[in-house]
């Protein structure tokens, strides 16, 4: 079978090691973003050594569905395309190449979750359990007949880095069983139930921004759903920006009068701080420039 793969994550990245190592599939092309658009991604991973591990053709593309890229994509003359890891919709020029169909991959239990920032928004529900898709794409947002879902169960005090791990992992598990199946001519379809299905909107790097007027458990979610490979949370000490990868719940709340995001304490380079409710602990920081004195940091 021939491929070709679009994308520019660590989602496009398994998917072109596992293309590489699976048999009966040749990978002639990877497209991905070219190096002015690298800002697009925070997870962005440089695919150039992988497609040539593969022996693959890498090109660049700015948009899924100009004419360049249509004729890219055809000249590859692939049997499935696939779609991982990219953030476009796929006009039905660009669908009809594939001589077998398209597929996509989404970090989330579809039909739940179609849509943007699926991981950090998994983290700021609250949600139990998460799922890994493959499904066949089609002219709407995520919401074509499923290939493979892998189910795990989202730990309380799960991280965005340690959720995107899981999902990779999960993406690797189906992709070894899948890829057989349809070098073999197989294509599992099961329907999405509409009864089900949410959306998740788009959220950019300012979304992280803490409200100190929030509870310690909000805050502490922000956080976790936010931190690496993503952006991160953040706050402001004067005109300066203060990051913050990771906290932790205080005790001792009842002990301290202090207004929302002013700084009660201090161990080592742990600052615990006042919320809407309750204290939180920042166990990671970085502050924007040279490193001012803690004693600074706490008058300001």
């Amino acid at each position: 079978m021939r491929a070709v793969v679009v994308g520019a994550v660590g989602s496009t990245a398994v998917l072109v090691e596992e293309l590489a190592a699976a048999a009966g599939w040749v990978l002639p092309l990877v497209v991905t973003l070219p190096p002015e658009l690298h800002k697009r991604h925070s997870d962005l991973v440089d695919l150039s050594p992988l497609a040539a591990h593969a022996g693959a053709l890498l090109a660049t593309a700015a948009r899924t569905n100009d004419p360049e890229t249509l004729l890219l994509v055809r000249a590859a003359k692939p049997d499935y395309v696939f779609v991982v890891g990219w953030s476009q919709l796929c006009s039905s020029d660009f669908l009809g190449i594939a001589a077998k169909g398209s597929i996509g991959y989404h970090p989330a239990p579809l039909p739940r979750l179609r849509g943007r920032a699926a991981i950090p928004w998994t983290i700021l529900l609250d949600e139990p359990i998460s799922a890994s898709s493959l499904f066949w794409i089609g002219a709407g947002t995520d919401d074509g007949d499923i290939l493979a879902q892998q189910y795990f169960h989202v730990a309380r005090d799960e991280t965005a880095q340690g959720l995107y791990d899981k999902h990779m992992d999960a993406l690797r598990t189906m992709l070894r069983g899948l890829l057989p199946r349809l070098a073999a001519g197989e294509q599992p379809r099961t329907a999405q139930d509409e009864r089900y299905a949410t959306w998740a909107t788009r959220r950019t790097a300012a979304d992280g921004a803490i409200d100190w007027r929030q509870s310690a458990v909000a805050i502490d979610r922000l956080v976790r759903a936010v931190g690496r490979p993503y952006p991160g949370a953040f706050t402001r000490l004067g005109d300066r920006r203060i990051t913050v990868w990771s906290s932790r719940l205080a005790a001792g709340s009842e002990r301290h009068h202090a207004l929302p995001g002013q700084i009660v304490s201090r161990q080592g380079m742990v600052l615990t701080v006042q919320t809407g409710e309750g204290l939180l602990d920042l166990v990671e920081w970085e502050i924007e420039g040279r490193l001012p004195p803690l004693h600074a940091i706490l008058e300001g």
